[in-house]
């Protein structure tokens, strides 16, 4: 069991190229959900699961929160997107990881698609307070997502 570091995970690779994401337009939702270091996570992760997901508190409960997308952007020969940071407030939790996931793919059928596995490269724990997810900057050499 492990979080394998930062992954986009093969199965987006497959349904982006079959045209089953969109990050330009507000129709597709994409969430956040947190997992404990006992979590399997990597590239081959296809979906959202429940399994080893941190416990509800606060304002986290189970598969996470929505993000908001600041669009899509291409400079350089560089496409880029990325969502603005996502705290979670009153929480106490340890994550080790977290999942991004699109709840909105395949014609707007909901579904549970994983886009990509952040690690946060060790245990970060909150008690009683805020957890924030910081995203790197909406630039070609920092966003989230590049497709170069």
């Amino acid at each position: 069991m492990a979080i394998t570091t930062n992954a986009i995970c093969d199965s987006f690779k497959k349904e982006l190229l079959q045209g089953s994401h969109d990050f330009d337009a507000s129709t597709d939702t994409y969430k956040l959900a947190m997992y404990t270091s006992s979590a399997t996570l990597g590239k081959s992760t296809t979906n959202y699961a429940t399994a080893n997901e941190v416990s509800n508190s606060g304002q986290y409960t189970a598969g996470g929160s929505a993000l908001v997308n600041q669009g899509v952007k291409m400079s350089s020969s560089v496409a880029i997107t990325s969502f603005a940071n996502l705290s979670f407030t009153g929480v106490t939790l340890t994550a080790r990881g977290a999942l991004i996931y699109n709840t909105t793919t395949n014609g707007g059928s909901n579904t549970t698609d994983a886009v990509c596995v952040l690690d946060f490269g060790g245990d970060k724990t909150a008690t009683a307070g805020t957890f924030t997810i910081q995203f790197p900057a909406f630039t070609t050499s920092a966003a989230i997502l590049r497709l170069t």
